[in-house]
């Protein structure tokens, strides 16, 4: 072993020895620094490396007065957003005006199955597209529209000649849903009116897909163009298909035994079921879900609209004396939500309220929606529901 000091003593070899005994070293951090700047320590001839980024958004939000909304990827999902203590003077720039928009951009057809139809932008944009040229139709119920003595929307777009069928009957024409262009429908529980706007819980779901339009397009001409209403309907009435990472299944009532497809989604449920809805009666569809959640341990929770809700003919009574935990919506005006929640993932939502009069009598349309992302909003939305909900009083539900 030489020390330093014979290295130092050395006349002429002192520095060169040195410089040779620190050679490795310097060549070392020299590999460490231009590792360092080209991203790799292994080989410097790597190219940069690339700092690992997040994965692009799912979907973005909107904002509107009295309402929010989620645009993703061959979806869209509103909410409307009521509040009790607004006066109506400041009934404007809602979740309506999104809708506005879209009917404004159709170019060639426009078909409006509408129970309740009183929104004036609304209204008006119908009317703009009929005058450019867009061929226009319009699907009604008798009574809740056309000869609606307190709506007069209806008759006027019918005056300036928009072609309007009713449904002349005693059961409801109920759907509420729009075909633009045979390539996106808007559905959900949201009449086009101000209260649905404004002052109701509703939901839309906007599907832009043209396997959704083409079943929606055929419901509508079986009822426009073949006057078949209700359970005259000639069609099935059910199609599902894959959309936006998911899958969509799509049922008409009250022609396609719509509550054994029902209870078929509830019986896979294997961790939990929440639903939000304006009317449940339906006897067999409550006996599904506790037998489901007696079977599996799931948890139930549901929000119900607040009126009538413990009727003699309202299933609350029936799931909250077997365990499921139940609220009364603390909205003044109405929810008018009709959506089950299944395990995260699955949506059913639509027109179809869990009554006996949807599931025999009424035209009605169900969407179940099978994408974690669409039903993680639909919780949301649950949850914000849930806290302004109130407790039942014990003195209006009696379990034996």
């Amino acid at each position: 072993m030489v020390s330093n000091r014979s290295i130092w003593l050395r006349p002429g070899r002192g520095i060169k020895t040195l410089l040779l005994g620190f050679f490795p070293l310097i060549m070392l951090l020299a590999l460490v620094l231009h590792g360092t700047e080209q991203g790799s320590l292994a080989d410097p001839t790597a190219p940069p490396t690339v700092a690992p980024t997040s994965p692009p958004p799912v979907y973005r939000e909107v904002g509107f007065n009295f309402g929010r909304g989620y645009i993703g990827d061959g979806w869209r999902l509103y909410f409307s957003e009521p509040d009790a203590s607004a006066a109506r003077e400041s009934y404007e720039a809602g979740i309506e005006m999104a809708l506005v928009e879209a009917i404004q951009q159709t170019r060639d057809r426009l078909d409006v199955a509408a129970f309740e139809m009183n929104s004036e932008p609304i209204v008006q944009a119908i009317l703009d597209s009929h005058q450019r040229g867009v061929v226009v139709r319009i699907v009604t119920d008798d009574d809740h529209g056309l000869n609606d003595v307190d709506d007069e929307a209806l008759r006027t777009l019918q005056t300036a000649g928009v072609p309007v069928v009713d449904d002349g009957r005693s059961g409801l024409m109920h759907n509420k849903f729009m075909i633009l262009d045979g390539r996106a429908v808007w559905t959900g529980s949201w009449n086009y009116t101000v209260n649905g706007t404004y002052r109701n819980n509703n939901n839309i779901l906007v599907l832009e897909s043209e396997r959704a339009a083409a079943a929606y397009q055929a419901e509508f001409d079986e009822m426009f163009e073949r006057g078949e209403f209700g359970t005259r309907s000639t069609d099935d009435g059910a199609v599902t298909f894959s959309h936006a990472e998911g899958e969509v299944s799509i049922i008409f009532a009250s022609e396609a035994d719509e509550v054994t497809k029902l209870k078929a989604e509830i019986a896979g449920a294997a961790r939990s079921i929440h639903i939000m809805t304006f009317v449940f009666s339906l006897e067999e569809l409550a006996e599904a879900i506790l037998l489901q959640a007696a079977q599996a341990d799931l948890v139930v929770r549901g929000i119900f609209e607040k009126f009538n809700s413990t009727a003699n003919w309202s299933q609350l009574p029936a799931l909250h004396c077997a365990g499921a935990e139940i609220r009364q919506d603390g909205n003044r005006y109405t929810l008018h939500h009709k959506v089950i929640i299944i395990d995260e993932n699955t949506v059913i939502t639509g027109s179809f309220n869990f009554s006996n009069s949807a599931a025999k009598r009424n035209d009605e349309n169900i969407v179940i929606i099978r994408n974690a992302n669409i039903a993680d909003l639909y919780l949301d939305e649950w949850a914000r529901l849930w806290d302004s909900a109130s407790e039942l009083d014990p003195a209006e539900v009696h379990c034996d």
